[in-house]
């Protein structure tokens, strides 16, 4: 699940819910979860001997092995997500990702279906609680984002190949846990880091996309917690975003996990809507 973490953390009414936060922390999870053998690596200071390469390595090891994930031709994931400010509901997701780069995220409000989809190439979502019953296209920075978090490899495994470039900076303590602190920067010079713990070399804590609230831009981390192993995978069941600035967690729990079964290509084509009269938005009750 490619690093898929896009955002709504500190926004207080359900009218506002972006979808794309939920999208972008499960696939951000594959990203991790899915890394490399290539050695295109930096030997860091204060990483007990290891080189970023050898972290990585211990990694996939951890995960269930490299083969194990590469076999993986499509995965869906359920479970619920926190939505709102101050006080969140948790509401019903269902994610599916398939090879070599496709997506969809549905989100039930109020017995309704919103979801957001990805072809690889072009992104469409449908927000019918917003009165919106039409396929919008995705804004230049959705696709942008898209992009960068639909592989279902994520961006560590054959990074080398993609033009990236890891680098190990060193060690820091993470909830209680040595982790090694690894920083990817891609062929396009975004840069995120990802922390990996030094005992068990399963990821504890990914850099999210910083928000930008009150004017500023505010560090979004988000911790895997609750590994459980499915089918011969190693896969965290609970992830806690949080913002600096911001008081109020949001967690996502997974809940059920499927892998490799059959997905057609048209659940992530452009959605295809009966013409109906659009809806009056979904009303929230005041807080």
């Amino acid at each position: 699940m490619g690093w898929s973490f896009n955002k709504a953390y500190a926004r207080h009414d359900i009218e506002e819910i972006d979808m794309n936060r939920g999208f972008r922390v499960l696939a951000s999870m594959t990203g991790v979860v899915a890394a490399s053998f290539a050695a295109h690596a930096t030997l860091a200071a204060g990483g007990g001997g290891m080189s970023a390469a050898q972290v990585v390595e211990r990694n996939v090891a951890a995960r269930g092995g490299l083969q194990a994930w590469r076999a993986v031709n499509t995965m869906t994931l359920s479970g619920q997500i926190d939505v709102g400010g101050t006080k969140p509901v948790k509401l019903p997701y269902v994610m599916t990702m398939k090879r070599p780069h496709k997506s969809r995220f549905e989100l039930n409000f109020d017995n309704q279906i919103a979801f957001q989809v990805y072809d690889g190439s072009q992104g469409w979502k449908v927000r019918p609680f917003l009165g919106r019953n039409v396929a919008e296209p995705y804004t230049p920075a959705e696709a942008k984002s898209a992009a960068e978090t639909a592989d279902l490899d994520g961006p560590l495994i054959d990074y080398a190949a993609k033009g990236s470039q890891v680098a190990l900076q060193g060690m820091e303590t993470i909830d209680g846990h040595r982790a090694y602190k690894l920083l990817l920067t891609t062929k396009d010079h975004a840069q995120r880091h990802v922390w990996i713990d030094a005992s068990s070399f399963l990821e504890v804590k990914v850099e999210g996309d910083p928000r930008k609230l009150d004017g500023r831009m505010h560090v979004v981390s988000v911790y895997y917690r609750d590994y459980r192993r499915e089918g011969g995978l190693m896969v965290p069941h609970l992830l806690e975003t949080q913002v600096t600035g911001v008081k109020q967690k949001h967690q996502m729990t997974i809940q059920h996990v499927t892998v490799n079964q059959p997905a057609d290509d048209a659940l992530f084509a452009k959605p295809q809507l009966p013409a109906q009269p659009q809806s009056a938005p979904a009303k929230v009750a005041a807080k």
